[in-house]
């Protein structure tokens, strides 16, 4: 799907929100909500209740008693949690930034995106009569694409009270203090703030992030059946209400479209992403305007994201402009050294350019700022596919 036209606007038709989400509470919002009215031609599918998201297989209660000491602090107990996730795994959580799966799934493939994971282990942690709740980290905006959608990611982690007095035990543990389980080192070593997340809002999130996949994999049905749900188990998650309008943006109904943008902005002033949307549909809508004025609002607000000037390079790369994307890569990588996707995106823009020294040193790069194993064997493999192209060139 084609970017939008203009030198600063990355945002691309259609943008979904996946994983992180405001902790905005509508109590006092004088918005109603809106009637949702679907499309004859969707039917609702059925899926995961809330039980079946978080629901541990008998077997795997058993292992986890087994491995599990429970004559230990509760630190320690957190520890052995995950290492009997490491253990009973391929010695390596795959964190996989686009599968979403229940807690028994993620742990039979232990591949699975910082919600799964995080469900998962909190789960893990109830069944050992630990103290957990769920915490929202305040990212950056963080785009992907994926099939032609710019899909905004975000990020949760566990926090487990070691003051929590397990069952059978006589053990007081210090208070005050909470251990963190992060699925993401970007976020141990950034530090960023966070804020609390509860139960349901992380099922909300869970229907929302299905039903981003499900939209990508234009299955509407199911589509609209998870946003659906995500809106019934948290009205006051802007996301799912905004990945509705663009569900109904793709089914052509702008009107509807528009109303799920304007409740989610309603429910949170802070939703780029809604109002980004709302600006193109006033673009194809004969108020174009409008559109720009949002638009260049968002534009002025994102500047000091690296992540933003990645996603303006993968726009411009997309639409074969590898000079502009190559400006922005470049300025993502002044603003944040350590990411390795400007280098990426550094590397195939100089590659297009037949510049085969430099593509070679930036995925080189990538490839040493890479923080999980599987970005890292990507790496390998582009390298290793560049090598075999440039030995196949010189030997004609």
């Amino acid at each position: 799907m084609s970017a939008v036209q203009g030198k600063h606007y990355l945002l691309a038709v259609c943008l979904l929100s996946l994983s992180a989400c405001s902790t905005t509470n509508n109590a006092n919002l004088s918005v109603p909500i809106p009637i949702i009215t679907p499309p004859m031609q969707l039917q609702q599918q059925p899926i995961e209740s809330e039980q079946q998201i978080f629901q541990l297989d008998q077997s795997l209660k058993q292992q986890l008693s087994a491995y599990v000491q429970k004559n230990k602090s509760a630190d320690k107990i957190a520890y052995s949690l995950l290492s009997f996730l490491l253990t009973n795994g391929d010695n390596s959580l795959s964190y996989q930034s686009t599968s979403t799966q229940t807690a028994s799934q993620s742990y039979q493939n232990l591949n699975a995106n910082c919600l799964s994971l995080s469900i998962l282990a909190y789960s893990l942690a109830e069944h050992l009569g630990l103290k957990a709740r769920f915490q929202k980290v305040h990212v950056p905006e963080y785009w992907a694409l994926n099939q032609g959608f710019n899909l905004l990611t975000g990020h949760i982690n566990l926090a487990i009270d070691n003051k929590t007095k397990l069952k059978d035990s006589s053990l007081v543990y210090q208070r005050n203090k909470r251990l963190i389980i992060d699925f993401d080192p970007n976020s141990r070593q950034a530090r960023f703030t966070t804020s609390s997340l509860s139960k349901k809002r992380v099922t909300a999130m869970f229907y929302n992030n299905k039903g981003g996949e499900a939209l990508v994999n234009k299955h509407y049905d199911l589509a609209y059946s998870y946003f659906k749900a995500a809106t019934n188990t948290d009205a006051s998650f802007s996301a799912s209400w905004g990945n509705l309008g663009v569900l109904f943006k793709q089914l052509d109904d702008l009107k509807q479209a528009e109303q799920m943008y304007s409740y989610a902005i309603a429910l949170n002033a802070n939703d780029n992403t809604a109002q980004g949307n709302l600006a193109l549909l006033y673009k194809l809508t004969n108020r174009v305007a409008e559109g720009e004025k949002l638009l260049a609002k968002l534009d002025k607000k994102r500047q000091e994201n690296p992540y933003y000037h990645i996603s303006l390079g993968n726009s411009d790369y997309v639409n074969g402009d590898y000079a502009n994307a190559i400006s922005h890569y470049k300025k993502a990588n002044a603003m944040s050294p350590t990411l390795h996707e400007s280098h990426f995106g550094l590397a195939r823009s100089y590659f297009e350019l037949n510049n085969i020294t430099r593509a070679e040193f930036h995925l080189r790069k990538a490839r040493k700022k890479a923080d999980f194993d599987h970005e890292k064997q990507r790496y390998d493999n582009k390298l290793i596919a560049l090598k075999s192209l440039t030995a196949k060139a010189n030997h004609h």
